[in-house]
């Protein structure tokens, strides 16, 4: 939606909208998985790692409004 000013590739809105799901386990634990980024609840005084480049634990089966996924084509 173009709520911030685009990335360096002239992309828009790559973090704020939700965390993302990895596939990777957090710390090799298969119960938790690497979410990365942030979502649209974060604020300055709750996510304090709030950019692309953070991840986090999160519960493997835990589904929420604010988890999501990118897609990606191999060409």
């Amino acid at each position: 939606v173009g709520c911030y000013t685009p990335n360096g590739y002239g992309i828009y809105d790559m973090i704020g909208n939700v965390w993302e799901w990895t596939t990777d386990a957090y710390d090799g634990d298969a119960k938790q998985r690497v979410i990365k980024g942030g979502s649209y609840l974060c604020a300055p005084n709750y996510c304090m790692r709030y950019r692309a480049g953070a991840r986090q634990a999160q519960e493997a089966d835990l589904a929420a409004s604010h988890l999501g996924f990118r897609t990606v084509v191999n060409e």
